[in-house]
């Protein structure tokens, strides 16, 4: 008898490369039928909070308020490894950004991303303004915020937008720490038990591997969902967010995610600790 399973993630090259396999039925997934819905993170992030989805993509910040409903897969990570959210503003970069950026408007894509945790983490004293992520950028050139940052296609063209790089998140936090910032993770929720959650893992990462060892095709189908970027940044960004950390987060995946949770817990920025459990 065969069962759905519907799959949320992010209308992206780099998920849409991910998940190629998956949508193009590349794979045989027994009596598993997967049914793709596509909404931009924080949109999954607050769905996840009921429960409604099976499988998700979620911010490893949201996870801090899922995990006693949802374990994270071991695959299908998206790890910023020296590079991630970027904080641009039409204003030259100044000396120290962490300093200057204290007290201004900062445009953010969301209150449960993990960009917007690591922002807190690396300078707590700022004003959020939420906007949707591919409005921040004309929010910045509006002077509707002073700063803004910057997911997704963004970290690529900011500067072909005239924007000034005040500070890449990413780096600062691989300078801070020596790992990778985790950005964000796919989940399984907890009820569907343990045999159809490592079928589940199991699909998800031969996806990951099918859409690695056929890069064209998996990038065609992804260019669908570059936003306009053309195809060597769409390569690119999918290279930067779809790699091996993605088949397997790894003990330094792991330790990354554990990390940001921790220090999140002990800013306040996240109510309680966070046991992490990886599946599959």
């Amino acid at each position: 008898m065969t069962r759905t399973i519907h799959v949320a993630h992010s209308p992206d090259s780099d998920d849409a490369f991910m998940f190629y396999a998956l949508a193009e039925h590349k794979l045989d997934t027994g009596d598993l039928r997967y049914v793709h819905e596509l909404a931009d993170i924080e949109t999954l992030n607050q769905r996840a909070l009921t429960g409604e989805l099976e499988v998700s993509a979620v911010s490893i910040h949201a996870y801090a308020y899922l995990a006693d409903r949802y374990a994270l897969l071991a695959s299908g990570s998206s790890m910023g490894d020296g590079y991630g959210p970027r904080l641009v503003s039409r204003r030259p970069r100044p000396e120290d950004p962490r300093t200057a950026i204290a007290g201004l408007r900062v445009g953010v894509p969301g209150l449960r991303t993990t960009a917007y945790l690591a922002l807190k983490l690396y300078q707590p004293d700022i004003e959020a303004v939420v906007i949707p992520f591919d409005r921040i950028g004309a929010a910045v050139e509006a002077g509707t915020v002073d700063v803004g940052l910057l997911i997704h296609e963004g970290q690529l063209t900011y500067a072909d937008d005239g924007f000034e790089l005040w500070e890449d998140l990413g780096a600062w936090w691989l300078a801070e720490t020596g790992l990778p910032l985790p950005l964000g993770g796919n989940v399984v929720r907890r009820d569907l038990g343990p045999a159809l959650t490592a079928q589940i893992a199991r699909d998800l990462r031969a996806s990951i591997e099918y859409a690695l060892a056929h890069r064209a095709p998996a990038l065609a189908h992804a260019s669908r969902y570059n936003r306009g970027i053309g195809e060597e940044k769409t390569d690119r960004f999918v290279g930067m967010y779809v790699n091996q950390w993605t088949v397997d987060y790894g003990e330094r995946g792991r330790a990354a995610v554990r990390l940001l949770l921790d220090r999140a817990f002990e800013a306040g920025i996240i109510p309680h600790r966070v046991e992490v459990e990886f599946v599959g």
